[in-house]
Protein backbone atom coordinates (compact mmCIF):
# COMPACT_ATOMS: atom_id res chain seq x y z
CA UNK A 1 0.00 0.00 0.00
CA UNK A 2 1.53 3.58 -0.87
CA UNK A 3 2.68 5.30 1.70
CA UNK A 4 1.07 9.04 2.32
CA UNK A 5 2.89 12.01 1.39
CA UNK A 6 0.52 14.90 2.20
CA UNK A 7 -2.23 14.66 4.53
CA UNK A 8 -4.18 18.00 5.37
CA UNK A 9 -6.40 17.53 8.74
CA UNK A 10 -9.46 20.21 9.56
CA UNK A 11 -7.32 23.42 7.68
CA UNK A 12 -8.85 26.69 8.02
CA UNK A 13 -7.73 30.23 6.65
CA UNK A 14 -10.13 33.29 7.38
CA UNK A 15 -8.90 36.56 6.22
CA UNK A 16 -9.30 39.89 7.88
CA UNK A 17 -10.97 42.51 5.44
CA UNK A 18 -12.37 45.68 5.79
CA UNK A 19 -15.74 46.26 6.71
CA UNK A 20 -17.13 50.13 5.60
CA UNK A 21 -14.85 53.38 6.33
CA UNK A 22 -14.44 53.51 9.65
CA UNK A 23 -11.98 50.96 10.45
CA UNK A 24 -14.37 47.91 11.25
CA UNK A 25 -13.75 44.33 10.52
CA UNK A 26 -14.93 41.89 9.10
CA UNK A 27 -13.72 37.76 8.44
CA UNK A 28 -13.72 36.05 5.21
CA UNK A 29 -13.88 32.16 5.63
CA UNK A 30 -11.91 31.41 2.52
CA UNK A 31 -10.90 27.69 3.85
CA UNK A 32 -12.97 25.70 6.27
CA UNK A 33 -12.30 22.45 7.87
CA UNK A 34 -10.33 20.74 4.75
CA UNK A 35 -8.82 17.44 5.13
CA UNK A 36 -7.37 15.01 2.50
CA UNK A 37 -4.66 12.99 2.46
CA UNK A 38 -2.35 11.61 -0.47
CA UNK A 39 -0.34 8.82 -1.37
CA UNK A 40 2.77 9.02 -2.78
CA UNK A 41 3.12 9.24 -6.43
CA UNK A 42 -0.25 9.99 -6.84
CA UNK A 43 -2.47 12.43 -8.02
CA UNK A 44 -5.19 14.56 -6.09
CA UNK A 45 -7.62 16.88 -7.39
CA UNK A 46 -9.48 19.95 -5.99
CA UNK A 47 -12.05 20.69 -7.88
CA UNK A 48 -15.20 24.08 -8.04
CA UNK A 49 -16.11 27.20 -9.00
CA UNK A 50 -13.86 30.48 -8.93
CA UNK A 51 -14.12 31.42 -5.18
CA UNK A 52 -14.56 27.98 -3.63
CA UNK A 53 -11.21 27.86 -1.59
CA UNK A 54 -9.02 25.51 -3.54
CA UNK A 55 -6.71 27.69 -4.69
CA UNK A 56 -5.72 29.24 -0.84
CA UNK A 57 -5.85 25.45 0.13
CA UNK A 58 -2.98 25.00 -2.30
CA UNK A 59 -0.79 28.24 -0.91
CA UNK A 60 -1.76 27.06 2.65
CA UNK A 61 0.05 23.61 1.80
CA UNK A 62 3.11 25.29 0.42
CA UNK A 63 3.12 27.81 3.56
CA UNK A 64 2.83 30.50 1.08
CA UNK A 65 -0.24 31.33 3.89
CA UNK A 66 -0.45 30.81 7.11
CA UNK A 67 -3.45 28.37 8.02
CA UNK A 68 -5.57 29.56 10.87
CA UNK A 69 -6.36 26.29 11.98
CA UNK A 70 -5.65 22.56 11.46
CA UNK A 71 -2.38 20.40 10.28
CA UNK A 72 -0.61 19.99 7.46
CA UNK A 73 1.63 16.74 7.45
CA UNK A 74 4.37 16.49 4.74
CA UNK A 75 6.59 13.32 4.56
CA UNK A 76 5.47 12.68 8.01
CA UNK A 77 6.84 16.40 9.50
CA UNK A 78 3.61 18.27 10.49
CA UNK A 79 4.52 22.22 8.96
CA UNK A 80 1.08 24.14 10.16
CA UNK A 81 2.77 26.36 12.98
CA UNK A 82 6.73 26.32 11.61
CA UNK A 83 8.51 29.90 11.35
CA UNK A 84 9.76 30.82 7.89
CA UNK A 85 13.52 29.98 9.04
CA UNK A 86 12.05 26.49 9.74
CA UNK A 87 10.43 26.01 6.57
CA UNK A 88 13.86 26.11 4.11
CA UNK A 89 13.96 22.23 4.25
CA UNK A 90 10.22 21.40 3.24
CA UNK A 91 10.30 24.03 0.26
CA UNK A 92 12.61 21.79 -1.18
CA UNK A 93 10.20 18.85 -1.00
CA UNK A 94 7.38 21.09 -2.08
CA UNK A 95 6.97 23.21 -5.49
CA UNK A 96 4.21 24.99 -7.15
CA UNK A 97 3.19 25.65 -10.49
CA UNK A 98 0.96 28.51 -10.91
CA UNK A 99 -1.90 28.91 -13.35
CA UNK A 100 0.07 32.47 -15.10
CA UNK A 101 3.23 31.47 -16.49
CA UNK A 102 3.92 35.08 -17.42
CA UNK A 103 3.33 36.50 -14.17
CA UNK A 104 5.25 34.04 -12.20
CA UNK A 105 8.86 34.53 -14.23
CA UNK A 106 10.62 37.37 -13.34
CA UNK A 107 11.12 39.39 -17.01
CA UNK A 108 14.46 41.00 -15.49
CA UNK A 109 15.81 37.19 -15.71
CA UNK A 110 17.28 34.82 -18.32
CA UNK A 111 15.76 31.66 -18.40
CA UNK A 112 18.95 29.85 -17.04
CA UNK A 113 18.41 31.91 -14.28
CA UNK A 114 15.37 31.42 -12.99
CA UNK A 115 15.64 27.90 -13.01
CA UNK A 116 19.03 27.99 -11.34
CA UNK A 117 17.81 30.31 -8.40
CA UNK A 118 16.18 27.32 -6.11
CA UNK A 119 19.67 25.57 -6.24
CA UNK A 120 21.55 28.86 -5.78
CA UNK A 121 19.37 29.16 -2.52
CA UNK A 122 19.22 25.54 -1.41
CA UNK A 123 22.39 23.90 -2.48
CA UNK A 124 26.08 24.94 -2.50
CA UNK A 125 26.56 23.60 -5.88
CA UNK A 126 28.78 25.91 -7.76
CA UNK A 127 27.29 28.45 -11.26
CA UNK A 128 28.98 25.68 -13.45
CA UNK A 129 27.42 23.02 -11.69
CA UNK A 130 23.95 24.85 -11.47
CA UNK A 131 23.71 25.54 -14.96
CA UNK A 132 24.65 21.80 -15.87
CA UNK A 133 21.22 21.21 -13.94
CA UNK A 134 19.23 23.93 -15.77
CA UNK A 135 20.43 22.41 -19.26
CA UNK A 136 19.83 19.02 -18.08
CA UNK A 137 16.14 19.58 -16.99
CA UNK A 138 15.42 22.18 -19.82
CA UNK A 139 16.02 18.98 -22.15
CA UNK A 140 13.51 16.69 -19.93
CA UNK A 141 10.59 19.31 -20.39
CA UNK A 142 10.91 19.76 -24.08
CA UNK A 143 12.88 22.70 -24.59
CA UNK A 144 16.60 22.94 -25.17
CA UNK A 145 19.93 24.40 -23.97
CA UNK A 146 19.01 26.98 -26.40
CA UNK A 147 16.31 28.79 -25.07
CA UNK A 148 18.50 29.41 -21.34
CA UNK A 149 20.13 32.36 -22.97
CA UNK A 150 16.53 34.43 -23.38
CA UNK A 151 13.94 36.32 -21.51
CA UNK A 152 10.54 34.88 -20.80
CA UNK A 153 8.80 37.22 -23.12
CA UNK A 154 10.37 36.07 -26.28
CA UNK A 155 8.39 32.60 -25.51
CA UNK A 156 5.26 31.20 -26.24
CA UNK A 157 2.23 30.03 -23.41
CA UNK A 158 3.47 26.98 -23.45
CA UNK A 159 7.38 27.70 -23.68
CA UNK A 160 6.52 29.39 -20.55
CA UNK A 161 4.64 26.85 -18.73
CA UNK A 162 7.24 24.58 -19.16
CA UNK A 163 10.12 26.62 -17.87
CA UNK A 164 7.77 26.99 -14.94
CA UNK A 165 7.60 23.03 -14.46
CA UNK A 166 11.37 23.30 -14.90
CA UNK A 167 12.02 25.53 -12.13
CA UNK A 168 9.64 23.42 -9.92
CA UNK A 169 11.20 20.26 -10.58
CA UNK A 170 14.92 21.50 -10.28
CA UNK A 171 15.08 20.45 -7.00
CA UNK A 172 13.67 17.13 -7.16
CA UNK A 173 10.91 17.78 -4.85
CA UNK A 174 8.29 15.34 -3.76
CA UNK A 175 5.08 17.05 -3.94
CA UNK A 176 4.24 19.64 -6.45
CA UNK A 177 1.24 21.74 -6.01
CA UNK A 178 -0.34 22.46 -9.75
CA UNK A 179 -2.74 25.78 -9.36
CA UNK A 180 -4.76 25.92 -12.70
CA UNK A 181 -1.24 25.09 -14.80
CA UNK A 182 -3.30 24.85 -18.14
CA UNK A 183 -6.35 26.89 -18.00
CA UNK A 184 -4.28 29.93 -19.52
CA UNK A 185 -3.21 27.56 -22.96
CA UNK A 186 -4.73 26.71 -25.78
CA UNK A 187 -6.43 23.35 -26.08
CA UNK A 188 -4.09 21.56 -27.76
CA UNK A 189 -1.23 23.29 -25.84
CA UNK A 190 -2.99 21.79 -22.22
CA UNK A 191 -3.09 18.64 -23.84
CA UNK A 192 0.74 18.62 -24.01
CA UNK A 193 0.91 19.95 -20.65
CA UNK A 194 -0.89 17.38 -18.94
CA UNK A 195 0.62 14.36 -21.00
CA UNK A 196 4.12 16.25 -19.99
CA UNK A 197 2.83 16.24 -16.42
CA UNK A 198 1.96 12.57 -16.22
CA UNK A 199 5.36 11.52 -18.61
CA UNK A 200 7.44 13.17 -15.17
CA UNK A 201 5.40 12.21 -12.58
CA UNK A 202 6.26 8.43 -14.02
CA UNK A 203 9.50 9.28 -14.07
CA UNK A 204 9.95 10.79 -10.95
CA UNK A 205 7.64 9.20 -9.03
CA UNK A 206 6.05 13.04 -8.23
CA UNK A 207 3.05 13.09 -6.03
CA UNK A 208 0.63 16.18 -7.40
CA UNK A 209 -2.22 18.35 -5.72
CA UNK A 210 -3.75 20.01 -8.94
CA UNK A 211 -5.84 22.69 -8.94
CA UNK A 212 -8.83 23.04 -11.66
CA UNK A 213 -12.06 24.38 -12.33
CA UNK A 214 -12.06 21.97 -15.38
CA UNK A 215 -13.86 18.74 -14.71
CA UNK A 216 -12.28 17.67 -18.17
CA UNK A 217 -9.13 18.34 -17.08
CA UNK A 218 -9.49 16.70 -13.37
CA UNK A 219 -10.36 13.44 -15.43
CA UNK A 220 -7.73 13.31 -17.53
CA UNK A 221 -4.75 13.79 -14.65
CA UNK A 222 -6.42 12.49 -11.47
CA UNK A 223 -6.29 9.39 -9.31
CA UNK A 224 -8.98 11.13 -6.31
CA UNK A 225 -10.98 14.33 -6.83
CA UNK A 226 -12.23 16.74 -4.27
CA UNK A 227 -15.51 18.76 -4.87
CA UNK A 228 -14.76 22.09 -3.09
CA UNK A 229 -18.05 24.20 -2.27
CA UNK A 230 -17.15 27.67 -0.12
CA UNK A 231 -14.52 26.30 1.21
CA UNK A 232 -14.91 22.87 2.45
CA UNK A 233 -15.11 19.63 0.71
CA UNK A 234 -18.42 18.11 -0.43
CA UNK A 235 -17.66 15.37 -1.99
CA UNK A 236 -13.96 12.63 -2.84
CA UNK A 237 -13.14 9.78 -4.13
CA UNK A 238 -11.47 7.95 -6.64
CA UNK A 239 -12.29 9.27 -10.16
CA UNK A 240 -13.81 6.68 -11.52
CA UNK A 241 -16.58 6.27 -8.47
CA UNK A 242 -17.10 10.24 -9.10
CA UNK A 243 -17.74 10.18 -12.67
CA UNK A 244 -19.32 7.64 -12.80
CA UNK A 245 -21.22 7.78 -9.96
CA UNK A 246 -21.74 11.61 -8.05
CA UNK A 247 -23.61 11.46 -4.91
CA UNK A 248 -23.51 15.20 -3.95
CA UNK A 249 -26.09 17.60 -5.50
CA UNK A 250 -23.51 19.68 -6.82
CA UNK A 251 -20.94 17.35 -7.81
CA UNK A 252 -23.49 16.74 -10.19
CA UNK A 253 -24.13 19.95 -11.49
CA UNK A 254 -20.96 20.33 -12.31
CA UNK A 255 -20.35 17.13 -13.99
CA UNK A 256 -23.94 17.84 -16.03
CA UNK A 257 -21.99 21.23 -17.18
CA UNK A 258 -19.07 18.96 -18.98
CA UNK A 259 -19.50 19.56 -23.34
CA UNK A 260 -19.82 16.19 -25.23
CA UNK A 261 -17.98 16.45 -28.27
CA UNK A 262 -21.10 14.04 -30.09
CA UNK A 263 -23.54 16.60 -31.37
CA UNK A 264 -25.52 13.59 -31.82
CA UNK A 265 -25.60 12.47 -27.86
CA UNK A 266 -27.37 14.70 -25.09
CA UNK A 267 -27.12 15.01 -21.37
CA UNK A 268 -29.32 16.86 -19.06
CA UNK A 269 -28.32 20.11 -17.85
CA UNK A 270 -28.86 20.69 -13.99
CA UNK A 271 -28.78 24.51 -13.65
CA UNK A 272 -28.09 25.80 -10.43
CA UNK A 273 -30.07 28.60 -9.33
CA UNK A 274 -28.55 31.89 -7.57
CA UNK A 275 -25.07 32.65 -7.33
CA UNK A 276 -22.40 31.53 -5.10
CA UNK A 277 -23.01 32.97 -1.66
CA UNK A 278 -20.24 35.63 0.36
CA UNK A 279 -17.76 33.90 2.33
CA UNK A 280 -18.15 36.51 4.72
CA UNK A 281 -21.28 35.27 5.51
CA UNK A 282 -21.77 31.24 4.55
CA UNK A 283 -25.11 30.10 4.94
CA UNK A 284 -25.83 28.47 7.95
CA UNK A 285 -26.58 24.44 7.74
CA UNK A 286 -25.14 23.00 4.91
CA UNK A 287 -23.33 25.57 2.61
CA UNK A 288 -25.18 24.41 -0.29
CA UNK A 289 -28.89 24.50 0.73
CA UNK A 290 -29.23 28.26 -1.07
CA UNK A 291 -28.63 26.40 -4.46
CA UNK A 292 -29.35 22.60 -4.15
CA UNK A 293 -32.33 21.59 -6.09
CA UNK A 294 -33.60 18.79 -2.97
CA UNK A 295 -32.91 20.98 -0.09
CA UNK A 296 -35.13 20.81 2.78
CA UNK A 297 -35.63 22.11 6.39
CA UNK A 298 -33.22 20.07 7.89
CA UNK A 299 -30.57 21.56 5.38
CA UNK A 300 -30.90 25.10 6.46
CA UNK A 301 -30.25 24.25 10.62
CA UNK A 302 -27.80 21.37 10.36
CA UNK A 303 -24.56 21.37 8.80
CA UNK A 304 -24.15 17.63 7.50
CA UNK A 305 -22.58 14.92 8.12
CA UNK A 306 -19.78 13.04 6.28
CA UNK A 307 -21.48 10.23 4.98
CA UNK A 308 -18.22 7.33 4.47
CA UNK A 309 -18.29 4.31 1.37
CA UNK A 310 -14.91 2.88 3.09
CA UNK A 311 -14.93 -0.27 0.44
CA UNK A 312 -14.57 2.87 -2.65
CA UNK A 313 -13.06 5.61 -0.30
CA UNK A 314 -16.04 7.94 -1.60
CA UNK A 315 -16.91 10.59 1.07
CA UNK A 316 -20.22 12.63 0.86
CA UNK A 317 -21.37 15.55 2.88
CA UNK A 318 -24.82 15.62 2.21
CA UNK A 319 -28.14 14.78 4.40
CA UNK A 320 -29.84 12.44 1.70
CA UNK A 321 -27.27 10.85 0.21
CA UNK A 322 -27.72 6.95 -0.64
CA UNK A 323 -25.09 4.19 -1.38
Amino acid sequence: MSNTLLKVDGLKKSFSIPDGMFGKKKMLKAVHDVSFHIPEGKTFSLVGESGCGKSTTGRLISRLLDPSEGEIWIDGEEISQRKEAQLKVMRKKVQMIFQDPYASLNPRMKVRDIIAEPLAIHTNLSRAERYQQVSEILEIVGLSEYHANRYAHEFSGGQRQRIGIARALILKPKLIIADEPVSALDVSIQAQILNLLKDLQSEFHLTYLFISHDLSVVEHISDHIGVMYLGTIVESGPKEVIFANPKHPYTKALLSSIPIPDPRLRRERIILQGDLPSPVNPPSGCRFHTRCPIAKDLCKTTEPAVHKDDGKGHMVACHFVEY
